[in-house]
C-alpha cells in the first residue's frame, strides 16, 4: 500500500473564539519505573488534570510509538482500494463479512459526524489467545495482508496498552487505593485501537442537517459533542488541528495535536467507578476543509470483568455490572453497529461458588 503524507501542519486554520485554559502536559516516563519521586509528582500531576479539565497531553511513552514514520505506515490502510477495503467492511456494510464488531466503517453522509475508519482489536497485538469464542466483543479482526503495516499495528498497540495500565496505576495511588483493585478487571482488555480519517466536507454531505452542524462561518462539526463511554482514551493526532475540550464553565478549548505527544480524555465508566472523582469530559472535532487523522485507543478491560462500586469515601453506590454487557448496550447504539442490539445476550454478573 502507498501513502501519500497527509502530515502537514495548519497554520492557517483559525480556531472559534473560545476562553483559553491550560492543559497539562505531562512526562510519563516516571509511571514505568520503580516508585520515586519523580513518579509521586507524575501521579500528582495526573490526578490534578483527572480531576479538573479531564483532559491531559502526555509524552514519555515507551518505544518510538509516536514516531511520524510509524504512524505514516499504519494509516496506508487508508490507501487500500475501495474493494479492498470491502473485504474488511463490519458486516452493517456488507453482508457477506462475518464480522461485527471489529473492521471497516465507510463515510456516511448526512450525519453529524463524518468519518471512514476500522477498529481493531487486541487479537492484532497477541493473536489468537485474545479471541473469545462466541461473542461478538471477542471476535477476529479483518487485517490487509501486508506485514510492516501489521508489525507497525502490533507495536503501537502494545505500547498503548502498556500506557493504559501506567495512567491507570497511578490513577490508583493518586485515589489512595491499591493499584490491582483496578488492574484486576484489565488481565484480558479487549481494547480498541481504531484509525479515523474526516475527509473534507462536501455540501451534499450535509443532507438535512443545516444549521445544527455549523459553529460559526468557518467551522462546521466532522465530529459532535460526546463524552466517551468506557475508561480512558489515548489520542493521536496528526498535526491538524479540530480537537476541542469543553471546561467547567461550558467554554470550549483546543487540544493541541503537536507530534511526539499523545492527548489523553477519561470516560463516563472511569467518572462513575471513582465515584466522580475521575472527570469524563465533553469533547468535539470541528472541521475546516482540510482532511484530518487520528488514532484513538480505548483502554477497556476484559469481557467479563465485574465493575462494580470502589471503597472511596463519599461515592455513590451502584449495581455490579459486567463490562461486556454494558460496551455492547452501548456500542449497538452507534451508527456502524446498529441494528445488532439482539445478536449478543447478556451475560450477567457470574454465579457465587457455593
Amino acid at each position: 500500500m502507498s501513502m501519500q503524507s497527509p502530515y502537514q501542519p495548519d497554520p492557517a486554520a483559525s480556531s472559534p473564539p473560545h476562553q483559553q485554559a491550560t492543559i497539562a502536559k505531562i512526562d510519563i516516563a516516571p509511571l514505568f519505573g520503580p516508585p520515586s519521586a519523580a513518579r509521586d509528582g507524575c501521579d500528582q500531576a495526573i490526578m490534578a488534570a483527572a480531576r479538573d479539565l479531564g483532559f491531559m497531553v502526555i509524552t514519555g511513552l515507551p518505544g518510538d510509538c509516536l514516531s511520524a514514520e510509524s504512524r505514516k505506515a499504519m494509516l496506508k490502510i487508508f490507501d487500500l482500494s475501495e474493494a479492498d477495503k470491502k473485504k474488511l467492511y463490519k458486516r452493517n456494510f456488507n453482508k457477506a463479512n462475518p464480522n461485527y464488531y471489529r473492521g471497516y466503517f465507510p463515510v456516511t453522509p448526512g450525519l453529524p459526524t463524518y468519518k471512514e475508519g476500522i477498529d481493531l482489536g487486541p487479537d492484532v497485538a497477541h493473536g489468537s489467545a485474545a479471541l473469545v469464542e462466541g461473542d461478538p466483543l471477542g471476535e477476529a479482526t479483518p487485517m490487509p495482508d501486508d506485514g510492516a503495516w501489521h508489525q507497525a499495528v502490533r507495536s503501537y498497540y502494545l505500547a498503548m496498552e502498556a500506557s493504559g495500565r501506567a495512567i491507570l496505576a497511578s490513577i490508583a495511588r493518586g485515589l489512595g487505593l491499591d493499584e490491582e483493585l483496578l488492574l484486576t478487571a484489565f488481565e484480558r482488555p479487549i481494547s480498541t485501537m481504531r484509525f479515523i480519517r474526516y475527509p473534507p466536507r462536501t455540501a451534499e454531505s450535509f443532507g438535512s442537517l443545516g444549521d445544527e452542524v455549523w459553529v460559526d462561518e468557518t467551522h462546521h462539526l466532522i465530529g459532535k459533542p460526546h463524552v466517551d463511554s468506557g475508561f480512558i482514551t489515548l489520542l493521536v493526532q496528526n498535526g491538524v488541528s479540530g480537537l476541542q475540550a469543553q471546561t467547567r464553565s461550558g467554554n470550549w478549548v483546543d487540544v493541541p495535536p503537536g507530534e511526539g505527544q499523545v492527548a489523553v480524555n477519561f470516560g463516563q465508566l472511569l467518572e462513575r467507578w471513582t465515584g466522580g472523582t475521575i472527570r469524563a469530559t465533553l469533547h468535539r472535532i470541528l472541521g475546516t476543509g482540510r482532511e484530518r487523522f487520528s488514532v484513538p485507543f480505548f483502554f477497556e478491560p476484559a469481557i467479563d470483568a465485574v465493575i462494580g462500586p470502589l471503597p472511596l469515601d463519599g461515592a455513590h453506590a451502584f449495581e455490579p455490572f459486567v463490562y461486556g454487557d454494558y460496551l455492547w448496550e452501548v456500542t449497538t447504539k452507534f451508527p456502524e453497529q446498529a441494528g445488532l442490539e439482539d445478536l449478543r445476550a447478556p451475560r450477567g454478573l457470574p454465579t457465587p461458588n457455593p
